[in-house]
């Protein structure tokens, strides 16, 4: 390159501010843009009253990871296998469906009125889209930072996280003050390329509001962004492209129709066994999460 060439800065070939239901905004599903940037197949974005989350019904997975990361406020947890704790800004929950589970009442009301954060869903390979089911509860202390960056998922910049995901997949959450600029360079091979705000404005170089989503063109280009009204919390995914098809059941996502059917037949297992034991539990037992 000559120093009169310059870098054309990555395209956002597609953005979205998604659906509403209630506080919850599903800004993507493994039926749009999951299909474009897989492996992350699935994204929300929350925010309201934390009253909210105590209405989460018990529902299952397969064949996926899920990734719960707060960016506002805070909720409890509380797993069988896992001990009970507090998560907030930076907090995550990892869990590996792989083979099947039900949950959804892990998470409640913690000590703050309001919640916000998103929710991802990771597309498994096939060693693990019907493996045992790993779960993970991460305080935010124990993210490592790479400059502005919280490294959530993956490693950037020589820090690596805790959390137990496939290799070849980078999540990061990102606050930049108001005027400040960061860059972030994918490692080879990250060719998938998304961006999603939960506070502020972001030039990226065109401007992208709170509640929105944007999916850059594939390739393996480094993106300059700047955050444009007050503090800005976003944030960004990279991967290596996720060379399966997507197997689509109502809760799960597989390699093929025969994972599906496996994936789609523990998870029936499952609910037969957790109804059995809701009608014979004492009313206040918790089963946050059945495996």
């Amino acid at each position: 390159m000559t120093v009169h060439e310059t870098v054309a800065p990555r395209a956002i070939t597609y953005r979205t501010t998604g659906s509403g239901h209630g506080p919850i905004a599903r800004l993507m599903s493994p039926s749009d843009l999951g299909h474009l940037i897989k492996p992350f197949v699935f994204l929300d974005l929350f925010e309201g009253e934390s009253s909210f989350i105590n209405g989460m019904p018990m529902h299952p997975h397969s064949g996926i990871a899920t990734v719960t990361l707060i960016t506002e406020g805070n909720l409890h947890f509380e797993d069988t296998e896992s001990g009970a704790g507090t998560l907030d800004y930076g907090g995550v929950e990892w869990m590996r469906a792989g083979g099947g589970v039900w949950h959804g009442k892990e998470m409640s009301v913690g000590t703050s009125k309001r919640i916000q954060g998103f929710q991802l869903w990771i597309a498994l390979p096939p060693s693990l889209e019907n493996a045992r089911v790993d779960s993970q509860y991460l305080a935010s202390g124990v993210m490592p930072q790479a400059g502005p960056a919280r490294v959530i998922l993956g490693a950037y910049q020589g820090v690596q996280s805790p959390v137990r995901a496939p290799a070849g997949i980078n999540y990061l959450l990102v606050t930049l003050q108001d005027g400040e600029s960061w860059t972030y360079v994918p490692p080879d091979g990250h060719e998938s390329l998304w961006l999603s705000v939960s506070r502020g404005q972001l030039g990226a170089p065109g401007r992208v509001m709170a509640g929105e989503m944007a999916v850059f063109e594939p390739g393996s280009g480094a993106v300059t962004l700047t955050a444009m009204h007050r503090d800005t919390v976003f944030v960004i995914g990279s991967a290596a492209p996720h060379p399966y098809d997507l197997a689509l059941g109502n809760y799960s996502v597989h390699t093929d129709a025969q994972a599906l059917r496996a994936g789609e037949a523990k998870i029936a297992e499952i609910g037969a066994r957790l109804r059995e034991h809701l009608a014979g539990a004492n009313p206040s037992t918790s089963v946050p999460v059945f495996r």
